[in-house]
């Protein structure tokens, strides 16, 4: 089961005037005539891509990964990449601190996201991760087996899967401690041998004089009011996405070791003051 992180502090509170609110309106417009047509687009190739590709999907990642890149043109914020995605077998591992992940870690090559179900009821978000091949993830019990049989699958059919381990997104200040449950999947026997995970932290830069954890959505805030403060802001801020060395499955013993060290890695990409929270 999902345990939603809360803040020991009350979310900083929102207050958007009329011009915030018709920025926030004309840099959403072109970002949704982008998701109408990366969506219909996509749907339109996966009709020849699933009966030829299966699992494989080597076309329909492609359309998440340009229309997260569109995402930050049109919302005025700033994508820095430090280190480089992995090649070959294997999964990736971050910290969790907003919907706006699913643009950061897509921005920079296509992956395939293990998200909680949540997330495929969202407006126009939700439409196309379930297009672009998301793996939705409920975490009831009962579901545990089922669900790994499914990464794994998708992982034997060459699929990159990004996996946030924490459970929950954070104020972006913090790194919690990452549940193992999933990492028994990266050791499983069947996989390529040569089977890695990398470790990326992301690394939120607020706008010039707004509070760090600006970018945070976390606890039960709403999604549409969390969404058009980030729309609205100006100046924008930006985001660091750092891409750790690939740690290669078969020198971990276990899943709690190969966890605790991804864990160590993310935290090491964050600012040093804030390293030991979580």
């Amino acid at each position: 089961m999902t345990t939603t992180w809360n803040s020991p502090e009350p979310p900083d509170p929102v207050h958007l005037g009329t011009a915030d609110k018709l920025r926030a309106v004309l840099r959403l417009l072109p970002l949704a005539l982008i998701l109408l047509v990366s969506l219909a687009a996509l749907l339109l190739v996966r009709m020849v891509e699933a009966p030829l590709c299966g699992l494989r999907r080597p076309v329909t990642p492609v359309f998440q990964h340009l229309v997260c890149r569109m995402f930050f043109r049109c919302a005025g914020m700033r994508l820095k990449v430090t280190g480089k995605p992995m090649k070959g077998a294997g999964a990736m591992v971050s910290n969790h601190v907003s919907w706006l992940d699913i643009f950061s870690l897509s921005a920079p090559g296509p992956v395939f996201f293990v998200s909680k179900s949540e997330v495929r009821n969202w407006p126009g978000i939700g439409h196309l991760a379930r297009a672009a091949g998301t793996v939705f993830i409920d975490r009831k019990r009962g579901e545990a087996k089922r669900q790994q049989d499914q990464l794994r699958e998708r992982l034997a059919a060459g699929q990159r899967l990004m996996v946030f381990p924490e459970g929950t997104s954070t104020d972006g200040k913090r790194v919690l401690p990452f549940k193992t449950s999933l990492f028994a999947v990266f050791l499983d026997k069947g996989l390529d041998p040569l089977f890695q995970v990398q470790p990326v932290t992301l690394l939120y830069r607020a706008p010039e004089g707004a509070p760090a954890r600006f970018y945070g959505w976390w606890g039960d805030m709403e999604f549409g009011g969390n969404f058009l403060k980030v729309m609205a802001a100006r100046p924008q801020g930006g985001v660091e996405v750092i891409y750790h060395p690939p740690l290669r499955v078969a020198d971990f013993p276990d899943r709690k070791a190969l966890a605790a060290e991804c864990e160590r890695r993310v935290r090491e990409g964050m600012p040093w003051d804030w390293q030991q929270a979580g």
